[in-house]
């Protein structure tokens, strides 16, 4: 079975599952093109987090992670020292591998200096596909790359800018959640919906 349907009849994609939070992630979130700097640097720190680990894990700890980071303020984040590392490292609310969390520190002064250079985060990371959704057309998920010549680019760069944990597959799913790409399946639901988001 390649589609999830729902008890309320929609076409999903299988991914999701019958979780209600990641449910709720697909219907609302996923794929919706994102054109904000702040929630686009908070994706992509989580992006970071859930390399080795699946996305449902993240999500649930989501909240922690932005009660815990400021809510991403990438100023304050960019403060932390040593001490704030490692309370960081105690609290079982987030994933606590020190090279995410340094990693989430640098990323939050890379983030700063690319846009302390007047440039827009949002236009940095959407001209790696021209400034307008890439609209895929898969059927199957065994269809959908981990990665594409867009997402190495995109990772290339950043790392240039000083990001971690930015290798191409995590650049993809960024992409795909952040809607860069659109990767429902075409007989999901929300295949159509985004594109006219």
């Amino acid at each position: 079975m390649t589609q999830n349907a729902m008890d309320d009849g929609k076409i999903r994609c299988p991914w999701c599952g019958d979780d209600p939070l990641y449910r709720a992630y697909h219907d609302e979130e996923w794929g919706v093109p994102l054109r904000d700097d702040a929630r686009l640097f908070e994706l992509l720190i989580l992006e970071g987090a859930q390399a080795g680990l699946s996305w449902i894990t993240i999500l649930r700890k989501r909240d922690n992670y932005r009660r815990l980071f400021d809510g991403f303020d990438a100023e304050k984040i960019a403060s932390y020292d040593d001490a704030k590392i490692e309370a960081l490292l105690r609290d079982p609310g987030i994933v606590r591998n020190r090279l995410k969390v340094e990693s989430t520190v640098s990323n939050a002064r890379a983030y700063l200096a690319l846009r302390s250079e007047g440039e827009s985060f949002a236009d940095f990371l959407w001209s790696f596909v021209g400034g307008v959704p890439r609209v895929n057309a898969f059927q199957v998920l065994e269809d959908v790359p981990a990665e594409t010549s867009e997402s190495k680019a995109m990772s290339k760069a950043l790392k240039k800018r000083g990001f971690r944990f930015v290798g191409p597959t995590i650049c993809y799913a960024f992409m795909q959640a952040a809607g860069l790409v659109n990767d429902h399946l075409v007989d999901c639901f929300r295949y159509l919906e985004v594109q006219q988001a």
